[in-house]
């Protein structure tokens, strides 16, 4: 299986690939955004020498019990950053104390309305975090004039808005059921199947019961074939099983949840703490005896 963007590819198996998240804003429920762009670099460059294979950068937060800000403010967040990437890799060699990380590391622009798209994948990318569920073939379609990956991921309705009524009488197969048709509809954008990743969206107009269940029974999505991305970080699953409303208490829950999904087969986890994830990582790996792919 092959993972190809921006006229690179990366092979699977492999050690799973670990994404640092890094928030252009001042409202990441987190408390770790900034919308300075040089201090969101030096907070990549940290997590890159800490182990990450992926940066993803978004401008704006997910939060339900915050309002969209203005497209032109998205752009302006995120254009800086991406003009800057090219030398912060420049000044960084390839790290010598892990081979199996990826490098040059991937940028994933965490975006989804495509009028912001249009505008800043241009500009540079490997892959497009879009957590709008693809309601269109728009951003699948700009994605394939740029080279981009695609990162396809399940919700309900559009983002930025409560869905805390979403009830599933089987969220597998809820799952099945989307990502056959998004994938047929990012295929008729122009895209390749080895453009795309599927994330089955933990927290995302699901409940707690239905977490737990994409995590048990995660297996279920390698029928697609490509690879798959659990958003662990400080979920609030976590925070619901182990009775914690803090998010930065919830590191050790992600961990267990980051060991759950590599042993169902997961291939990258989405983190705000990179050292403590590419740890369990390399770790959990080496304990199951995967085979390695140069």
């Amino acid at each position: 299986m092959q993972l190809t963007f921006r006229q690179r590819s990366l092979p699977f198996p492999r050690r799973p690939l670990v994404m640092g998240i890094v928030n252009i804003n001042d409202d990441s429920f987190c408390r770790d955004g900034t919308l300075d762009a040089t201090a969101a670099l030096a907070q990549a460059e940290r997590m890159l020498r800490e182990g990450a294979d992926i940066i993803d950068i978004g401008a704006e937060s997910a939060r339900t019990n915050r309002g969209p800000i203005s497209i032109d403010e998205e752009v302006a967040r995120l254009l800086p950053f991406i003009h800057a990437w090219p030398d912060l890799l420049a000044t960084m060699p390839a790290p010598p104390w892990d081979p199996e990380q990826c490098w040059p590391p991937l940028l994933s622009i965490n975006t989804w309305r495509s009028e912001v798209v249009a505008q800043v994948l241009p500009e540079g990318g490997d892959l497009l975090n879009d957590i709008s569920a693809l309601p269109t073939a728009r951003n699948a379609e700009l994605c394939a004039r740029h080279d981009t990956a695609l990162l396809i991921m399940h919700s309900v309705g559009e983002p930025k808005v409560p869905h805390t009524h979403v009830e599933y009488q089987d969220v597998m197969n809820t799952l099945g059921e989307f990502f056959e048709k998004k994938i047929q509809l990012a295929l008729s954008a122009g895209l390749s199947r080895n453009h795309l990743m599927l994330d089955p969206g933990i927290d995302f107009a699901k409940q707690r019961d239905d977490n737990l269940r994409i995590y048990r029974d995660m297996e279920e999505l390698h029928r697609f074939e490509r690879p798959v991305l659990l958003p662990v970080s400080r979920k609030t699953v976590i925070g619901d099983v182990l009775g914690l409303p803090e998010p930065l208490d919830r590191d050790a829950g992600t961990v267990a949840c980051i060991a759950a999904g590599l042993r169902r087969g997961a291939h990258v986890f989405r983190v705000h703490h990179v050292r403590a994830a590419a740890q369990a990582a390399k770790t959990l790996w080496e304990i199951q005896g995967v085979v390695h792919t140069p």
